[in-house]
């Protein structure tokens, strides 16, 4: 089903105009040659949506294995795959792999939160063991990736011919690859686009985003000065308020600058899809990083508070984690409710599930909410990483703040995309691609974090306490092995089971056997056809 749409999809995007001018009957619709006619048609407003109808028997079949009732297990991944296609399948995929992996994070803190909160000191063997288990995890999820897009046939998946994005544009040429006609745009000005205006413009907003750190930073002086004045119950909640608004302020930045972010990387006219959402990761990213960490790093490596540090890592934890599930839960349930009154209204009966005619069912559906993919999904999981994996030694508890958030996350989710939202075009993909070079990257990052953090305690001051220097170089010897040892594990740990491996052999082999008896019939022919003349 998800493949039928995907081709359909394919096709679509790929009619492009060749000596037309304009759209028949719309002379205001101009076209050029190698511009994509469905794309004109949309920015036009001559076709006002396109979209694949729910199914409504299967899905309300999937609707029942997956989140109809409160239960302990696995996810339906093969039906999710098979209705929503294997992008958003492999997203619910990792989000249960991360979340069973953020267990043993869970339950080391607990005890940890209980009988240490106060002793930053003892910070020391829970920050060894985040750093095994940041490296662990991700090589391990290699290896259920690949089991997953094997059984579904896109592990194989080549990337090297891949399709125009229907975004792109330039003018009619040939492909020399391929021999195809397609739309051809000067790499020098897709680089000067990059260079001379996206790369100031995302400079100036982390200029931005360090400004309003500072003014944070302020409020929280404030907030302590207050305290120290009045010594209240009221003044002691006033020192959670600097950290409560600045999150509600870098939830409202990061969303603002996701806007200005995509309108630049269309701008830049990116030819394929993967190279557009390669730009548009890299600038999100970096963004997000220094907004929602910077202050993090600050207080610890440069103010030395822990307690702040701690202070601030939970609300900004938390505060973000009731703001996400506000938008994703309890916003979705009230569309749901308000969805149903209009089916109400509209059907005349209550029965929508099983007796809706075409013209109906096109008619509701098309007031659904549009899903744009799982990049907002994924960022927030890169973002709960970085909190788990670069502080939570700090904080013991985030690991089950986000282990509780996910749970919750999973079912908002699959409510979204079973209720919420229009049903979306299915995607193939071989891996959560440039994700888990980004959850790589935060892993080390976290590395360096935790070895610094363990330097910084009494517990390894005590060993040296003559000579700081020889304190530092020892941190960093010990950062440098071990980040070694990370990328050792990378490489002893294989991406693919064994089984796996020789099926792929198998597979190759046998597909250089066909390939050597379909030349040996060749050649057999035409020396039949040599003799017989």
């Amino acid at each position: 089903m998800a493949e039928c749409q995907y081709i359909i999809k394919h096709e679509l995007e790929n009619l492009r105009a060749k000596d037309e001018k304009i759209i028949p009957g719309y002379p205001q619709a101009k076209l050029y040659p190698g511009k994509s006619i469905v794309r004109r048609l949309l920015t036009n407003g001559i076709l006002v949506q396109i979209f694949p109808l729910h199914d409504q028997e299967e899905l309300k079949k999937l609707r029942h294995t997956w989140y109809g009732r409160v239960k302990i297990g696995y996810q339906p991944l093969d039906e999710i795959r098979c209705y929503f296609g294997e992008t958003i399948a492999l997203y619910f995929g990792f989000l249960e792999y991360f979340t069973f992996a953020l267990i043993p994070m869970a339950v080391i803190g607990i005890p940890y939160y209980v009988f240490a909160w106060e002793d930053y000191d003892k910070y020391v063997m829970f920050a060894t063991f985040n750093l095994l288990w940041s490296t662990v995890i991700l090589e391990v999820w290699k290896r259920f990736c690949a089991v997953m897009t094997y059984r579904w046939g896109t592990l194989l998946m080549k990337r090297q011919f891949e399709e125009p994005r229907p975004g792109f544009h330039g003018v009619l040429g040939i492909n020399p690859v391929t021999g195809r006609e397609e739309p051809v745009y000067s790499s020098i000005r897709r680089q000067i686009r990059i260079y001379l205006v996206s790369l100031p413009f995302v400079c100036l907003c982390l200029y931005f985003s360090l400004y309003v750190m500072m003014i944070y930073f302020d409020l929280e002086q404030w907030a302590l000065d207050y305290h120290q004045e009045n010594e209240s119950n009221f003044s002691s909640l006033m020192l959670f308020v600097p950290s409560i608004i600045y999150a509600v302020v870098i939830e409202i930045m990061n969303r603002i600058y996701r806007y200005a972010a995509e309108f630049l990387t269309s701008w830049e006219n990116h030819r394929l899809e993967s190279s557009y959402q390669n730009h548009l990761i890299l600038k999100v990213l970096v963004f997000n990083f220094l907004n929602c960490f910077a202050s993090l790093f600050y207080i610890a490596f440069v103010l030395f508070d822990m307690k702040l540090l701690r202070q601030s890592l939970a609300t900004l934890l938390i505060t973000s984690q009731i703001l996400n599930q506000f938008a994703e839960a309890f916003l979705p349930y009230w569309l749901q409710k308000r969805h149903k009154k209009r089916m109400k209204k509209k059907m005349f009966s209550q029965k929508t599930d099983t007796d809706l005619s075409l013209v109906e069912q096109v008619s509701l559906e098309k007031e659904m909410g549009t899903y744009f993919g799982t990049f907002d999904d994924y960022l927030e999981l890169f973002l709960q990483f970085g909190y788990v994996s670069l502080f939570s030694c700090v904080y013991p508890l985030a690991a089950v703040f986000a282990v509780l958030n996910n749970i919750t996350e999973i079912y908002s989710d699959a409510l979204k995309m079973c209720r919420v939202y229009k049903r979306p075009f299915a995607e193939p993909t071989a891996s959560i691609g440039v994700w888990q070079l980004a959850f790589e990257t935060m892993s080390v990052i976290s590395v360096v974090t935790n070895c610094i953090l363990i330097g910084m305690s009494s517990q390894v001051n005590a060993l040296f306490p003559d000579s700081k220097m020889d304190l530092i170089l020892t941190v960093a010897l010990v950062e440098h092995v071990l980040l070694a040892m990370k990328f050792v594990m990378a490489f002893v740990i294989p991406d693919k089971p064994r089984d796996i491996q020789i099926k792929l052999a198998r597979l190759e082999f046998e597909s250089l056997e066909a390939l050597k008896q379909q030349r040996e019939v060749q050649e057999a022919v035409e020396n039949t056809v040599t003799d017989f003349e």
